[in-house]
């Protein structure tokens, strides 16, 4: 591998690409929309397009296509190409900046959940300066934002962008109150850790439900899986690491900072985690990154699973979405600081944090409310679906003495001011990590545990974003208005923040969240346990909700009930299909090879009884094998009747448990796909 200085973004065109290929005003100009958000110049839209144009085909490409997040939860791209009939018999290779910034893709075709009817194509993409474009596959990758005809929000991408733009402004208010010099823009940032599966290409081919539905919808647990922990964190085979070697490399060129790679818990699940990044970006390279982990696997014949729960009684897969709030003063505001000044900020941020995430956790649950994420949460390395958070020992202690008047010391000792009372030191790493908690602190970072693996982190952000920003907001309305009456800004702040903690300190548990205990407590406190998608999802079309995003200008209400509309018929679908496919496997593979092996077994306890053998056992062993065959049969039946995703779930549910069973009893030659023990470990 060439070294990774070399490689890293050198399909991007980046800042250090743009000074190379453009005049200084230009680069100016862009650098002043890429970092403070304002308007771009149209006047340098030719410029931009021309040196993007003759850079990307320096480098190979021939094609460019406005890249999106529509709401598929995919990305989407048409290509065209650079050429144009130069009227002499030739051509020669054109990119406008009207191209540059404006595509028009058939909006009809992609769900929109009422806000386009069918006869209404006309869609808009809008280039996202804020995101640099990229190449692959020989194009020319621009990052754009989907919108209907009248500007409604058609993809991922901008109701990201107003979440963001959204905090920003009520970080800078804060920032004000406290004095803090504003020199950029406030940004909330993203690490985004990835986990997934690989399988051999040949095994993933043999199974119709892999194909299919991304997950296993039949497989017996073999004798040994995770049990012995032994695989998280072990040497990595030789043909992963190849695999890996190459992921790193083709993440490196797109500008991904691909850091961390590592086996996971369950055999076969792995893990790559990258550094810190502008939300917006983050978002867009974790797109990115799912897709160069599928074709990268495919090179080194295996497949690349991201369902959430592809293998049944071993660990799922998720993103850890690792969230934080840069400030106008270019600091961390979830560090802790040197100073009192910056503790009190620091305070009120977690302070913030709570009552945002108490106030709407419906709203936050409902955001990894998937068909996929169902059989994940509340089972291992996954939060339950429960919501609370996770402060650690330190920060609780500080919080309960908050909430008493004052702070006046802490567990590792040292004492900071704040105004006419006190703050205990607030050492970075102040916190163990919990990893049973949906919403853990863990030092500098806020790690919603609870997205799924085959999610865009965007759906979550949107909703962590909108809901700090709207406690921000109450908390600086009620500062302000102290303040301007005469008020100590001290001690308003310090009897907000007592009260903000009486009345949300309900959402912080430290303790082991998946126990039967804290359910109960849970229920005790009043927070929502909703364990389904078709519930969860409910809280999308809540006055609550409608008025938060509204209000923020984040997402209309018509806009917000299309969400609501597509996630539903998203996960009605997918159980649809799933249902297919069990019946198709039960009744063409695996009843067909039961059969056949009653049948094998029958034939040999008629030879070996003729012979004069014992047969009893296997008397035995038919009649169980016939007496299950027989209960499949039943539930086949039921499943084919079953209507709505409630009654197929449990009907498949049924299904499997005989064919589970089955395969425990059929000879192995017979058995029609590859079982766990075989797609877990061999590769």
């Amino acid at each position: 591998m060439a070294n990774p200085t070399e490689l890293f973004g050198e399909n991007v065109f980046s800042a250090r690409v743009m000074r190379e290929h453009l005049c200084e005003k230009t680069v100016k100009s862009l650098e002043a929309t890429i970092k403070t958000g304002k308007s771009l110049d149209a006047g340098i839209a030719d410029e931009v397009a021309e040196a993007m144009k003759e850079w990307a085909i320096s480098r190979g490409a021939t094609h460019f296509t406005h890249w999106f997040q529509p709401l598929t939860g995919s990305t989407a791209e048409k290509h065209d190409s650079f050429i144009v009939p130069d009227g002499q018999g030739s051509v020669i290779c054109k990119f406008s900046g009207a191209e540059l910034i404006q595509g028009e893709p058939d909006a009809s075709s992609f769900p929109s959940g009422g806000l386009r009817a069918t006869f209404e194509a006309r869609g808009y993409t809008g280039w996202d300066p804020g995101s640099p474009a990229f190449i692959k596959d020989d194009t020319l990758c621009i990052p754009t934002v989907f919108c209907g005809y009248h500007g409604e929000a058609l993809d991922k991408k901008t109701p990201l962008l107003r979440s963001m733009k959204a905090l920003s402004l009520q970080a800078e208010r804060l920032a004000r109150l406290f004095n803090v010099p504003c020199i950029q823009p406030a940004c909330s940032t993203l690490g985004a850790e990835q986990e997934y599966f690989l399988i051999d290409e040949q095994m993933y081919n043999a199974r119709l439900d892999l194909r299919q539905t991304g997950r296993t919808l039949f497989g017996s647990k073999p004798s040994k899986h995770q049990q012995m922990e032994d695989h998280y964190f072990g040497a990595i085979k030789t043909r992963v690491l190849n695999f890996m070697e190459e992921l790193d490399a083709e993440l490196w060129r797109l500008g991904i900072p691909s850091k961390t790679r590592h086996n996971e818990v369950a055999p076969g699940q792995f893990e790559m985690a990258p550094i810190f990044e502008s939300l917006n970006l983050a978002v867009d390279h974790n797109m990115l990154a799912m897709e160069v982990l599928r074709k990268t696997a495919e090179r080194h014949g295996f497949v690349c699973l991201l369902h959430e729960k592809p293998y049944a009684g071993v660990n799922g897969s998720g993103k850890h979405n690792n969230w934080s709030l840069t400030g106008p003063d270019g600091k961390n505001w979830l560090s802790p600081g040197d100073n009192p000044h910056e503790n009190a900020k620091f305070m009120t941020m977690i302070c913030a944090l709570m009552k945002a995430v108490d106030t709407h956790a419906d709203i936050l649950r409902a955001t990894v409310a998937t068909a996929g994420n169902d059989h994940r949460l509340g089972a291992n390395e996954a939060p339950p679906a429960i919501i609370s958070i996770f402060l650690g020992e330190q920060l609780s202690d500080i919080i309960e003495q908050i909430e008493k008047g004052g702070a006046k010391s802490s567990k590792v000792g040292g004492s900071i001011h704040l105004g006419v009372d006190t703050l205990p030191s607030l050492p970075r790493g102040n916190t163990d990590r919990n990893r049973t908690s949906p919403f853990a602190f863990t030092g500098n970072k806020f790690e919603f545990r609870a997205v799924g693996s085959n999610q865009s982190c965007a759906g979550s952000n949107v909703a962590i974003n909108t809901i700090v920003a709207e406690a921000l907001d109450e908390i600086c309305t009620k500062l302000e208005a102290e303040v301007k009456a005469g008020g100590n800004f001290n001690e308003s702040l310090q009897k907000l923040l007592a009260g903000l903690i009486k009345k949300h300190k309900r959402i912080l548990f430290n303790g082991d969240n998946y126990t039967d205990a804290w359910a109960k407590e849970a229920e005790k406190r009043g927070l929502p346990n909703i364990k389904k998608t078709p519930e969860s999802l409910k809280a999308f079309n809540t006055e609550k909700a409608k008025k938060l995003f509204a209000k923020y200008g984040v997402l209309s209400e018509k806009e917000l009930h299309s969400r609501f509309e597509i996630y539903n018929e998203t996960y009605e679908k997918i159980i649809g299909i799933e249902a297919g496919v069990t019946l198709t496997m039960a009744k063409t593979m695996i009843i067909p090879a039961v059969v056949t092996a009653q049948k094998e077994l029958a034939d040999a306890i008629k030879s070996i009884s003729a012979a004069g053998g014992t047969v009893a056992g296997a008397k035995a062993s038919l009649k169980t094998i016939c007496a299950e065959t027989e209960k499949m049969y039943k539930a086949v039946a039921l499943l084919e009747k079953a209507q709505g995703s409630e009654k197929l779930i449990a009907a498949m549910v049924k299904v499997r448990a005989s064919a589970d069973l089955l395969e425990t009893m059929v000879p192995n030659d017979i058995w029609p796909m590859p079982t766990y023990a075989e797609m877990l470990f061999m590769m």
